[in-house]
């Protein structure tokens, strides 16, 4: 990352202030008038007011969605055409990527140089990746009857409805949007209302990049009513979804009150993470895990947010988690130095530190954290916080809390460490440490997740596909399966 110090972002950020309009039809469009303003967790100020978009709007960018993939050049380009200008568009996020980072900086709280190094990385990747792999997918023609020709084509699915989360928002959008676009499909983006303003910018730079009008198009609004207009219209061909498994709930009775369109969820996460006694490296496992759940300030799906310690090596394991904790650094997130921002709003800091109360009452010792800090900077932040002698039938451990909140369990057996990884509705990621081959496969196999790290935690690339079991979702982000949440297969059988 280019060397941009504290002062310089303090700076940026003064002059920083986004009146968005919806981006529908390849141009910008205010909609009905309303607005809403977007309030930085940082300092509590407002550094955005967008259009505020319902049925209305969702209706209009459908129809010009839908007009793009009927009538429109986009899924009659050839493969590389299309490879070619998501490739412009990696080019273009890359370009803007100091300005880019600093927009998801300020409208959901994480770290500035998280931003820049981790959620643009990401995004940039993701847009390259699939614009090379838009040629490379072949059709297939199995053998038949000598008197026949069988062909089994993959042919682009419509109109994708994709609705993201603020957590992670140009990565979580870029892993449907990209393999949707490079399918062959048109696009109608929902971001969350309080992470909109990096949306915005990235259907401005699809346009830029060469993306034709109505390929991308980009709402603003909530989810009652721009989310739940979008999951009813009976234009869109699918839906992806990204966000809770209540909310998820929701698409799908949307899906069966409309047009039985298809819906990918990939939800909530109660991940486990289990250190065995012949870790090989007890002191990694332990800097890992705590990495894990602080990292993005909790706010993730996957994170380790249960940590799983064999009862011999339990209380050393948590003396360096919390060591760990309590010297991280929490600050101002235009502080290169910040090493854990701020929580996205006010409503979901309370939330967060209900679950802590909560576990208190439930009987579980607090190791350190577990209060509100930074409360002079009029931001969301909260501190870094332990739990050990944590029940396993206790809401602290059911229960996703996305925020810094790590609950410690001690077992005696692997046996006993599967049964309590797997005591969860969620299945969306796992992780295991150990030294033993034969233990690592046998416990993978075991564990109900959608993926397990093993001897590390959330490790990864593109060629690998991303997504959960169980309450988690269904269906993957990633990799060349992602794409066949966008596509249709089509088998054409000619006589000959």
């Amino acid at each position: 990352m280019p060397v941009v110090t504290h002062d310089e972002w303090l700076r940026r950020a003064k002059a920083f202030q986004v009146y968005g309009a919806h981006h529908i039809d390849g141009a910008d469009e205010p909609g009905a008038g309303d607005t809403f303003r977007v309030v930085s967790p940082r300092d509590g100020q407002v550094v955005g007011e967008v259009a505020d978009g319902g049925p209305a709007e969702v209706d209009a960018a459908v129809v010009a969605a839908r007009r793009a993939f009927d009538t429109g050049p986009w899924p009659r380009l050839a493969p590389a055409e299309r490879g070619r200008v998501l490739l412009r568009l990696a080019q273009l996020l890359e370009e803007q990527r100091e300005s880019l980072a600093l927009t998801v900086s300020l409208e959901m709280g994480k770290p500035v140089t998280d931003a820049h190094d981790i959620e643009l990385r990401a995004a940039i990747n993701t847009f390259r990746w699939y614009g090379q792999l838009a040629d490379k997918l072949t059709d297939e023609s199995p053998h038949t009857a000598p008197d026949a020709l069988a062909l089994v084509t993959r042919e682009p699915a419509g109109v994708v409805g994709a609705v993201v989360p603020w957590n992670f928002p140009l990565t979580l959008a870029s892993w449907k949007v990209a393999p949707a676009l490079a399918a062959g499909c048109t696009v109608v983006l929902k971001p969350s209302e309080k992470s909109p303003l990096s949306a915005l910018l990235l259907g401005r730079l699809g346009t830029e990049a060469g993306l034709p009008p109505g390929v991308l198009n980009v709402v603003t609004g909530d989810g009652p009513s721009a989310g739940r207009a979008l999951g009813l219209h009976p234009g869109v061909d699918v839906l992806a979804f990204t966000g809770s498994t209540a909310v998820g709930r929701h698409f799908l009775r949307y899906s069966a009150d409309s047009n039985l369109k298809r819906v990918w969820l990939e939800l909530g996460g109660k991940s486990p993470n289990i250190v065995l006694p012949d870790a090989p490296d007890l002191e990694k496992a332990a800097a890992t895990a705590a990495w894990g759940i602080f990292f993005n300030q909790g706010e993730m799906c996957t994170a380790p947010s249960r940590l799983l310690v064999h009862s011999s090596v339990a209380e050393r394991v948590t003396e360096a988690v919390v060591a760990r904790a309590r010297e991280l650094r929490v600050g101002d997130p235009l502080d290169p130095a910040t090493e854990m921002g701020a929580l996205v709003g006010e409503g979901h800091l309370e939330r967060v530190l209900g679950h802590v109360r909560q576990g208190v009452d439930e009987g579980a010792r607090l190791r350190t954290g577990g209060a509100r800090t930074r409360t002079d900077s009029g931001g969301s932040f909260v501190e870094p916080t332990v739990f050990d002698r944590v029940d396993p039938g206790a809401r602290l451990s059911r229960e996703e809390i996305f925020g810094p909140v790590l609950s410690i369990i001690s077992f005696n057996t692997l046996e006993e460490a599967v049964e309590l990884a797997n005591a969860t509705e969620y299945g969306l990621a796992a992780g295991l440490w150990t030294s033993d081959l034969g233990t690592a496969h046998r416990v993978s196999r075991a564990l109900k997740a959608g993926t397990v790290w093993v001897n590390c935690y959330e490790e990864g690339d593109l060629t690998v596909p991303f997504g959960g079991m169980k309450q988690s979702g269904n269906g993957r982000d990633k990799s060349a399966h992602a794409l066949e949440k966008y596509t249709e297969l089509k088998t054409t059988w000619i006589q000959l």
